[in-house]
């Protein structure tokens, strides 16, 4: 009891000391400016023909020049959707960077690793053109950070038109601290839409604050607002009620989410504070315990508890840490064995992993082995891994040069 004491004091000393809803504030400070990841590739022009267990691979820079691109998303008519975390949204027609960035796109708050984060389209995007952009914003409550979620049609060329914020974040990160607030993008088989948003260090607490978005996985209608048979609706923690839009609590740094293609359970990856880089598969309304617990240690070196009474533990755990960026479920014929794999890109780790799952979704050998590091001899920084939809395998490279490179067996 003491423990949640402590807890919940905590939680509801974070709740007094935010500003009250119409107090006079001090005017937001200046567009704090990017100072994180200006990291310059020396990749090169390509192609390369690397080995896998299972085959050998073709690895191609279908374009480069993209500034630290974080998300895409492929349209029917071919053309891929590639996010720059400066705030631009690009178009790359027939293996070409449109030079020409789409206008339309929300202003975002730019800041170590913020900016603008996932693009995704709607299930029924040939009917209604919707495409959905993740981001983070100045809050105005007090200038700090805020994850947002914006919907707009896209007209084909280079706009996106009636443009609308559909979510905002509760839960800022201080001005000072403006710790981030990632959030990746899935849909449900359903049709709902899982968000992550992150809250790494110095508000850690705010995963375990129920009032707080920061720290949880979001499951949201198409329109932004919370499904009526979202887990946590009416029920409280440390006396304070759930924010409606809650699918699971307790999360660090929640940079990859996909959904099962199968099952069409949440999986998900997130980054520990050192080592402890976690894989979840998410049940509904659970806690997954930062900063409570965590398999990784602070940065001072003194240890974090690994275990607490009604608090999930991870599916499977990295150390040292790789920092995974994003996470696939693939289930292509272009590579047949790999089909029901999971592949997790890394930042730190450089490489693709690749993680062998059965059908009941545990993990089961690779023909070499339990997991396997794919593009590991060009040593980038991936951010994003995807299928297309042509079963190719598609990797961004995390730089102010980056590149977007398509995966494929030789060509013969």
């Amino acid at each position: 009891m003491g423990t949640l004491k402590s807890i919940a004091g905590a939680v509801s000393l974070l709740l007094l000391t935010a500003p009250l809803p119409g107090a006079q504030q001090p005017a937001p400070a200046a567009q704090p400016t990017d100072t994180q990841n200006t990291r310059h590739s020396d990749l090169g022009p390509g192609p390369w023909t690397l080995q896998t267990a299972d085959y050998p691979i073709r690895v191609t820079r279908v374009i480069g020049g993209l500034d630290r691109p974080w998300g895409m998303a492929f349209l029917p008519d071919g053309g891929i959707l590639i996010t720059e975390r400066p705030g631009r949204l690009r178009i790359v027609r027939n293996g070409v960077l449109d030079p020409q960035p789409i206008s339309g796109v929300p202003k975002v708050l730019l800041k170590d690793f913020d900016g603008l984060l996932d693009v995704s389209l709607h299930p029924r995007f040939a009917e209604n053109h919707f495409v959905y952009l993740s981001y983070s914003k100045v809050s105005p409550l007090d200038g700090g950070g805020v994850a947002a979620l914006s919907r707009g049609r896209f007209d084909g060329g280079h706009e996106l038109i009636d443009v609308k914020e559909i979510f905002s974040g509760s839960g800022p990160s201080p001005r000072a601290q403006l710790q981030s607030l990632m959030a990746r993008l899935a849909w449900g088989k359903d049709g709902t839409l899982y968000m992550a948003s992150a809250t790494p260090n110095m508000d850690r607490f705010q995963a375990q604050d129920p009032t707080s978005h920061r720290g949880k996985i979001l499951r949201l209608k198409d329109d932004g607002t919370p499904p009526a048979d979202n887990p946590l609706i009416g029920k409280t923690a440390y006396g304070l009620q759930y924010q409606p839009e809650i699918y699971t609590s307790g999360h660090r740094d929640g940079l990859g989410i996909a959904v099962h293609p199968e099952t069409g359970a949440v999986w998900e990856v997130e980054n520990g504070p050192q080592g402890g880089d976690e894989l979840n598969i998410l049940e509904p309304g659970r806690n997954y315990g930062w900063p409570l617990i965590s398999l990784g240690r602070e940065y001072s070196g003194d240890p974090i508890p690994m275990f607490k009474e009604g608090l999930e533990q991870s599916f499977l755990f990295w150390a040292p840490s790789i920092a995974p960026s994003s996470i696939l479920i693939y289930n292509g014929d272009k590579f047949p064995k790999w089909k029901g794999n999971v592949l997790v890109s890394g930042l730190r780790g450089a490489r693709i992993e690749r993680l062998a799952f059965n059908a009941k979704s545990l993990p089961t050998r690779t023909s070499g082995g339990n997991r396997e590091f794919l593009l590991y001899e060009l040593q980038q920084r991936i951010r994003q891994v995807v299928q297309g939809p042509d079963g190719f395998i598609y990797a961004l490279t995390d730089y102010t040069n980056g590149a977007l490179l398509r995966i494929e067996p030789p060509r013969r």
